[in-house]
């Protein structure tokens, strides 16, 4: 693509004072406006020393220059980089001044979304550039340089090319009905869906563990007072961040600190206790902590391994009648060191044991998972751990996941729909090939969409202007 005579400008560092910050230029105008910053040749793809000048000749900064020539460059426009000091005073003089000689100032993504439209990247890709900068752990990062460097967009295209040779013996097939040959049958058209249907279910797989490794996971702990709900929020953590005391009610608020387990970034929320009250601030915790729990993507509920010899109470019971049905939830008996009968279940992780939640006759009841552990000896908390990650669908070993986006985990479960609705028609002794050769052609819409082969400009549009400005 010819490089746009529309020249963008940007400060491409994080605001604030660093030893270096680097104002990014590019366009059709980017040999000219660089040839009156830096008063020397430029050498492409070559750092260059250089005095960045001004509109008197006066000097702004003293810096490296690098240019890098169409279609060479990570828009495949033009692209001059300025790197100098990173002060926000001489950065802000700096983009001034390529603005004076005619850039206009960039739009956030902008840099990107002119490399998607250039070709230099498709829309997985550039969807992985923002990704691996938002990157909460080392986890997410590697998953997002997959992406970035094309991992996901080649599992994606292979499933697409597979569909493609599918799709032209059903179009042959329909093209000549009164010709003898079957081409489906000819080409085990049957066998050739199955290996496509089960490639995706791989695809997506791994798509749903990056989804968790971008997204994260946002954990509720609610249950009665002085359970330990605060005690283990500060295990998890690591560290200090709820208040502790023997006196129940004593968390009003919902308290929210980020954790990581084996990569995963998870959102924890320390809740007031759910008991009858009469305070008007310990009233306002509880209808906080129900708005938590109606945002959250999992649910301890923590009960006292003391009490009920080891069962629930009838509160507790009915707290978890009153959690939302699709709502995760595992039931977590602390205070293990307190009781000897617990403290031999310490770290234990039993799934769909112990019965079901109870519930009030008419919602069926939901099976729970169930851990012991003490969250004040950190005894079990690593079950608990384990059993948080199992629940949200995780594994141990992330790193084979890319760094899906709900767009994409959205494209891939209507690519497995109508691939399902293709298998339905070909298990037919006479399949409709219309209707077969149109539940492909939609499969394949679905896929194209996530490298952006088929995408609308709204789309494009809400996508990039998510970035960061200089990217």
């Amino acid at each position: 693509m010819t490089p746009s005579p529309d020249t963008i400008a940007a400060i491409a560092t994080p605001p604030g004072r660093g030893g270096i910050g680097v104002v990014r230029l590019s366009g059709g105008t980017v040999p000219a406006i660089a040839a009156a910053l830096v008063p020397r040749p430029l050498v492409p793809r070559v750092a260059t020393l250089a005095t960045f000048r001004g509109a008197r000749g006066e000097p702004l900064d003293q810096g490296l220059a690098l240019f890098f020539p169409a279609p060479g460059s990570y828009t495949g426009e033009h692209v001059l980089e300025l790197h100098g000091h990173g002060g926000p005073a001489v950065l802000h003089l700096l983009l001034a001044r390529c603005l004076e000689l005619g850039a206009r100032l960039a739009e956030p993504g902008e840099f990107t979304q002119r490399a998607f439209l250039n070709g230099k990247l498709d829309l997985a890709q550039a969807e992985g550039v923002a990704d691996l900068i938002a990157a909460a752990t080392a986890t997410a990062a590697r998953a997002a340089a997959r992406s970035l460097t094309g991992a996901f967009s080649d599992e994606v295209r292979a499933l697409v090319d597979a569909l493609i040779e599918l799709r032209m013996f059903t179009e042959a097939t329909l093209d000549f009905p009164d010709e003898d040959i079957d081409f489906l049958r000819a080409a085990d058209a049957r066998g050739k869906l199955a290996a496509i249907r089960a490639r995706l279910a791989t695809v997506l797989g791994r798509a749903r563990q990056g989804a968790l490794l971008r997204d994260g996971l946002a954990v509720v702990l609610v249950g009665e007072p002085n359970v330990g709900k605060s005690t283990l929020m500060n295990c998890l953590a690591g560290r200090d961040i709820a208040i502790v005391t023997s006196i129940p009610g004593t968390t009003r608020d919902a308290i929210a600190s980020a954790i990581e387990i084996s990569g995963v970034p998870l959102t924890v929320i320390d809740t007031a206790g759910l008991r009858p009250t009469d305070d008007p601030i310990e009233t306002l915790g509880i209808e906080r902590t129900w708005a938590a729990v109606r945002d959250a993507d999992l649910a301890l509920v923590l009960v006292d391994a003391q009490a009920a010899g080891g069962g629930i109470s009838p509160a507790t019971a009915a707290l978890l009648a009153q959690l939302p049905p699709a709502l995760p939830r595992i039931l977590v008996h602390n205070k293990v060191d307190l009781c000897a009968a617990g403290a031999a279940r310490a770290g234990s992780g039993d799934a769909d044991a112990g019965g079901s939640d109870d519930g009030d006759g008419d919602r069926p009841a939901r099976p729970r998972r169930e851990v012991w552990l003490s969250a004040k000896t950190g005894a079990g908390v690593d079950a608990l751990r384990r059993e948080m990650l199992s629940v949200a669908g995780a594994h141990e070993d992330m790193e084979g996941a890319f760094l899906a986006r709900e767009r994409h985990l959205v494209a891939l479960r209507a690519a497995e729909a109508h691939l399902a609705a293709a298998a339905a028609q070909f298990a037919q002794d006479a399949p409709p090939l219309e209707l077969l050769a149109e539940e492909l052609r939609e499969a394949q819409t679905a896929l194209a969409a996530i490298t952006g082969e088929f995408s609308a400009d709204d789309l494009l549009g809400v996508i990039f202007s998510r970035f960061c400005l200089g990217k």
